[in-house]
């Protein structure tokens, strides 16, 4: 897992006022919106006894109040009241917790999990279908349980297609016709690498989009990387008809994983009138099938030994069908390189004496010094070449 990349950390329409808990990469954060409506993200471990913010409750000055001694917090992370120093009391500097840059974008408040400075921040993944009349979108989120490389790698492989979804492939019922055509290179950007494949699909008896497929046959679908933890992929039913799927993924720890699921799709009925309503049907029915090919991967996917990415690519026998997902852990070992993996061993040895509790680094932390709470321990950066040794065997 990594620090320095936007993480998903709650559907827009799901927060409010009253602070939540959420789990990412390990660690809990609170997240609530303050008083004039805008999300906040801190680190969720109150610096004076521990307390845990989420547990509180939110004021009306827009502050989280620790639920153990009263302690107030505003959005950007500085205690602005100490109940037992009394009103109007001086408030140590150290009186402060980790407060993550947030975006409100596609429906999910994102938030920057790591200390870098803003011009230098990997992207939001963008959708740009997000700005087009034509495109209809929405949204669910769902958890699986297993690690979010696991996730991603199972939506970077067009093997798989074949044998586990039956709206995707023949069962491998055709097995003298069956075979992984060519992967096309596609929408390759610094964070990642992409690729688009034609293959035969089954027509679509009982879907809800057969209107779009009533036939079998060609089709062209593909999907890509942005950073370790975002992935679109482009579904195209027919010539004029398609749905784009973008994945945020949430690592809850390395045994789960929280999905947010935003589909955008250019099938849409009449904007106006009563067919209008149909909209919200499609919708229904599109996530009804989202969440079945969901629950197909999970099954498969859930028994995969090792439960984590093996170290080197040699501990997996590789196909070319697999080039895009060999790419995705040379760009997993490049972030490695940059110093941003989170060293996961130290810390569940930490942890499991009980006294110790990391803060996942927030860019204040390169503006000042004297923090509280320790900053989790990272990977040293990596050689180069120790790596290139790793991604070959």
């Amino acid at each position: 897992m990594f620090i320095n990349f936007w993480y998903p950390v709650i559907r827009s329409a799901e927060l409010g006022t009253t602070p939540q808990r959420v789990r990412i990469l390990s660690h809990n954060f609170v997240v609530f919106r303050d008083a004039q409506g805008k999300p906040a993200v801190l680190s969720d471990t109150c610096v004076h006894r521990g307390g845990s913010l989420s547990g509180g409750k939110c004021k009306d000055d827009g502050t989280v109040q620790c639920p153990y001694h009263g302690w107030r917090f505003n959005r950007d992370g500085q205690c602005t009241r100490i109940p037992s120093l009394g009103i109007n009391a001086k408030i140590p500097t150290r009186a402060r917790v980790d407060a993550y840059p947030v975006e409100e974008r596609y429906g999910i408040v994102h938030a920057f999990l790591g200390d870098l400075p803003e011009a230098e921040r990997p992207p939001i993944m963008p959708i740009f279908e997000a700005d087009d009349p034509n495109w209809r979108s929405h949204s669910i989120s769902f958890e699986v349980p297993y690690h979010y490389e696991r996730s991603i790698e199972n939506g970077l492989d067009p093997a798989h297609n074949e044998y586990v979804h039956t709206t995707h492939g023949h069962q491998g019922e055709r097995e003298s016709e069956y075979k992984v055509n060519e992967l096309e290179p596609s929408q390759d950007n610094p964070w990642g690498y992409g690729f688009m494949h034609t293959y035969d699909a089954p027509p679509l008896r009982n879907g809800v989009l057969r209107f779009s497929r009533r036939k079998g046959g060609k089709m062209q679908a593909g999907s890509g990387t942005y950073g370790p933890n975002q992935m679109w992929t482009h579904i195209n039913i027919s010539p004029t008809k398609s749905m784009r799927q973008y994945l945020f993924e949430a690592p809850i720890d390395e045994r789960h994983t929280r999905v947010f699921l935003v589909t955008y799709r250019n099938i849409v009925f009449f904007k106006g009138g009563l067919l209008s309503k149909l909209n919200n049907w499609l919708d229904r029915k599109v996530t009804v099938r989202n969440l079945f090919v969901a629950s197909q991967d999970i099954t498969v996917v859930k028994q995969l030994q090792p439960v984590l990415t093996p170290p080197s690519t040699a501990r997996e026998l590789m196909m070319p069908a697999d080039r895009i997902i060999a790419q995705y852990r040379e760009k997993l070992d490049e972030f490695e390189v940059k110093g941003w993996r989170i060293d996961m061993e130290r810390i569940k040895r930490d942890y499991e004496r009980g006294n110790v509790i990391y803060a996942i680094p927030s860019p204040a932390r390169r503006e000042s010094k004297g923090w509280v709470l320790e900053s989790i321990p990272l990977v040293a950066a990596a050689d180069p070449g120790k790596v290139a040794h790793l991604v070959t065997g």
